[in-house]
């Protein structure tokens, strides 16, 4: 939008864009199909919140490559108190759920505060259970579209957090929660929050890739340590060999808040500040200069400043060649302003 001026010139630049890269026949959504979703929206009693309004939460528009859009049902306010995620193990035990459920409440109680989770089994549960149990603010993350209760024993959960706190998703209506969105999820959960808490977590364990977003994303990395003889901590404790802080109780979460509040995320700088003619170079997009970035992909991700320095392109040029290829298909963003060949 920076670079074409206004929505509707960007749209229409999308599809020939996307065939620079090898992808013939992008469809843009159609306007009957964006009104029909704003109406499932509406009779889901959801918002639909975009990045740039003042209703988006700061801290989460303060990431590389923010969702543009959120819908959202209940307070759209508790997406900007100071969010605390707890997650973990889905098999956890009855310790982990007690103390994630205790943290939560403590630190709930206090308003300026708001749990952030993704209203999975285990962990996840005990969290939002917690917070509500002391009245306060709990935020529930969907990897799916907001009208999918995922997993479906939490439905009763879903429509007591709807209630009194907020339920946000960047998927549409009907999509259904498969494993690929779930990643995609956490990247959200760690943005909203300040802080992330760890309670049980596995060697693979999803709350993993959670904290590890969290570094990547300047958060606090907090984790509650167990016994080494059971799988479900190995995460947890690793976590904490590798840095991040120990948690005993919703104390030392404060303690380790309290310096991020004074240098909080804040609202990006819009797009209009920048000077449009560095954002994009739609002239310099050739074959040549193509092959040479897509060479420097893989499905590792790569810094999109190794990139230009690599190709010896300006870094118009390879962002405009990015684009292109993930509008193709072809790429695909990870944060600290990585990519990676998919």
């Amino acid at each position: 939008m920076a670079h074409f001026g206004t929505a509707s010139d960007a749209l229409a630049a999308l599809p020939d864009m996307a065939g620079r890269a090898g992808r013939k026949g992008l469809q843009i959504a159609s306007a009957e199909d964006a009104e029909s979703e704003l109406v499932r929206l509406d009779a889901l009693g959801a918002t639909l919140v975009t990045l740039g309004e003042t209703a988006y939460p700061e801290a989460l528009a303060s990431l590389d490559h923010a969702p543009p859009v959120l819908s959202v049902i209940g307070d759209t306010g508790a997406l900007h108190r100071t969010g605390i995620a707890i997650v973990g193990a889905r098999n956890a035990s009855a310790n982990g759920r007690r103390l994630a459920e205790t943290i939560a409440s403590d630190l709930a109680a206090d308003d300026s505060f708001a749990i952030v989770s993704g209203l999975t089994r285990g962990v996840d549960t005990a969290a939002h259970e917690g917070a509500l149990a002391s009245g306060g603010a709990t935020v529930a993350v969907m990897a799916g579209g907001l009208d999918i209760v995922y997993p479906p024993e939490n439905t009763e959960l879903y429509a007591r957090i709807r209630e009194t706190g907020a339920i946000v998703s960047e998927m549409p209506p009907g999509t259904e929660p498969k494993p690929q969105y779930f990643p995609r999820r956490n990247r959200i959960v760690s943005g909203l929050s300040h802080a992330v808490v760890v309670v049980e977590a596995a060697r693979r364990s999803g709350s993993l890739i959670t904290a590890r977003l969290a570094g990547e994303q300047g958060r606090e990395v907090l984790a509650v340590p167990g016994s080494p003889l059971d799988p479900r901590v190995w995460g947890a404790n690793n976590l904490i060999r590798e840095g991040a802080t120990l948690v005993r109780d919703a104390d030392d979460i404060r303690e380790a808040v309290a310096p991020l509040l004074e240098r909080a995320p804040g609202r990006p700088q819009r797009a209009e500040t920048v000077a449009i003619a560095l954002l994009l170079d739609l002239s310099a997009s050739d074959d040549e200069s193509r092959d040479a970035v897509v060479a420097c992909l893989s499905p590792e991700p790569v810094a999109v400043d190794e990139i230009v320095r690599r190709c010896q392109l300006t870094a118009p040029v390879v962002r405009t060649i990015l684009l292109e290829l993930e509008l193709a298909g072809r790429l695909e963003r990870h944060p600290g302003n990585r990519v990676a060949a998919c």
